[in-house]
């Protein structure tokens, strides 16, 4: 989940998809053939679809923001900047990527609603270390000392002011928006996106007692140098979830529920008298 609150940390900060070719904006139908009954039969392109509702404006945010950022392809130094004012330098440096920050902060939270986050794409660094399992009784279970890992960045999302978080996601979302467009969604709203997958990041379920896990059998020959990468949940109801809610759970309850705060917190700053969550 680090990717998506450090989206709402940084720029709202919050972390792949690649960029989708736009394809039904480009297809133009061939003109048919004139029929000799009707040498001027008119051609009908298909309309292009509505834009989506704005549901969330982000024009609704308040308080308006400050100057804009640079395009979103000239804005690197700009956004390192303003996500230093916003978390301090060895904050920034201990833990974002803040390489085409707005790029990979919009494919991260896209990501998170689906089945997979690619964490190449993430706008966060890693936790270090490796998932953590125990073994008993011939079954795996996810361990509690896994949670440690993600303790300090857990401590640093909660220290965020989140209204000064909110303040630099509207300065940013220029260039968010563009970037979501490019991403393969023109005519919808990034807003409107991050406020579905918070909401879906809140509805993840609460985990007490053991957790299992399986290893699947990894395809083709030989044994994985990482088979850590590849632990699932045991129960299928928990596999099958959305990556952004499988992260949340692997984090550990109590990093969990400090986390789901501070996106109820986000959550209603920028979904003004729409919050479900």
């Amino acid at each position: 989940m680090k990717h998506l609150s450090r989206l709402l940390v940084g720029g709202l900060a919050l972390l792949g998809l690649a960029a989708v070719v736009y394809l039904w904006s480009q297809f133009r139908p061939r003109e048919a053939p004139a029929p000799i009954a009707a040498p001027d039969l008119a051609v009908v392109e298909a309309p292009l679809p509505p834009p989506a509702p704005l549901h969330h404006a982000i024009e609704a945010i308040k308080p308006p923001p400050e100057e804009p950022l640079p395009a979103l392809a000239d804005n690197g130094t700009a956004v390192n900047d303003a996500l230093v004012d916003l978390l301090g330098r060895q904050q920034v440096l201990s833990f974002l990527d803040v390489r085409d920050f707005a790029r990979h902060v919009v494919a991260t939270v896209d990501s998170l609603a689906r089945g997979h986050s690619a964490s190449r794409l993430w706008p966060v660094l890693p936790a270090s270390g490796r998932f953590l399992v125990s073994e008993r009784d011939g079954a795996s279970y996810m361990a509690d000392a896994n949670a440690q890992r993600y303790a300090a960045f857990v401590r640093f999302v909660s220290a965020v002011d989140s209204d000064a978080a909110v303040a630099l996601y509207v300065r940013m979302y220029p260039i968010l928006q563009q970037a979501y467009v490019e991403l393969g969604y023109p005519g919808k709203y990034f807003n409107n996106r991050l406020v579905e997958v918070i909401d879906q990041l809140l509805a993840t379920p609460d985990l007490s007692g053991p957790v299992q896990l399986i290893l699947p059998l990894a395809k083709g020959a030989g044994d994985s140098p990482r088979p850590w990468v590849r632990y699932e949940f045991a129960d299928p109801t928990l596999e099958r979830r959305p990556a952004g809610q499988k992260i949340l759970m692997r984090m550990g309850p109590e990093n969990a529920r400090q986390i789901k705060a501070k996106l109820r917190q986000i959550l209603q700053r920028i979904a003004p008298g729409g919050v479900t969550g």
